[in-house]
């Protein structure tokens, strides 16, 4: 897995501190990590992003970012505000291959979900994944509603052709309710893809050496961790009805 699309199924679902986590596992199994962010926006020149945020949480990734927006809005609309050229997918493209070509692991980290418009022609993350042939790791919301954001993201790259890597919940509560529960057994159905990881909630506030121990525990062998989604189900496996 040489480039790794980040989406998520929607916006504040985690996929920062999810793309940290896999950075950070990554790291601690020994790979070099890169992480680019095709569109940063709502960020103002000089602020931190989100590949300061991976890079502060996981360590010595290389980041790069390709276009800075400063309205928190999806990139083709934020960058035509801005009155500036938006991000095309064949620059995504060629600038994680090039990273590909020095790093053992690229993470392409989009910006709300897979069909979020990058440019006026209606170019998504999804083409990008297209064009560099990648897996999708899905990001997605540990709760009620989970299910059918999730299933349509999955379907959506079926229906272009592209693989799901699996999916990783973004912020696992620490004291999950009945659907919470049940959706671990129901996500990986509503994907078609297995669950590699769940990252609990609150882990982007830990402190970058805690959270650098904790990643591969988050996280399934093949995201270079060391979760077991069985012993996680069996932790959390809900009461039958009436039992």
């Amino acid at each position: 897995m040489g480039i790794l699309i980040v989406t998520g199924t929607g916006t504040e679902v985690g996929k920062t501190v999810v793309t940290a986590a896999v950075a950070a596992a990554a790291l601690a199994a020994g790979r070099t990590v890169a992480v680019l962010k095709p569109a940063q926006t709502g960020v103002a020149p000089g602020e931190d992003g989100d590949v300061a945020e991976v890079r502060r949480l996981a360590g010595e990734v290389t980041g790069a970012e390709l276009a800075r927006f400063p309205e928190p809005l999806a990139p083709a609309t934020a960058a035509r505000r801005a009155g500036r050229a938006p991000v095309r997918p064949e620059e995504v493209a060629k600038a994680a291959a090039e990273l590909a070509a020095t790093h053992d692991l690229v993470l392409v980290e989009g910006a709300g979900g897979l069909l979020v418009e990058l440019d006026e022609a209606g170019a998504t993350l999804a083409d990008v994944a297209r064009l560099l042939d990648a897996p999708v790791l899905v990001v997605a919301q540990p709760g009620l509603g989970t299910l059918n954001v999730t299933a349509l993201t999955a379907e959506a790259l079926r229906s272009r052709g592209l693989r799901c890597e699996g999916v990783v919940i973004g912020s696992w509560p620490s004291a999950p309710d009945l659907a919470t529960r049940c959706n671990l057994a129901d996500l990986p159905r509503s994907a078609g893809a297995p669950l590699l990881g769940a990252v609990p909630e609150g882990a982007g506030a830990l402190s970058s050496s805690a959270f650098r121990a904790a990643a591969p525990g988050w996280l399934a062998a093949g995201l270079s961790g060391t979760w077991s989604p069985e012993r996680f189900a069996a932790r959390y496996a809900a009461e039958p009805y009436g039992g």
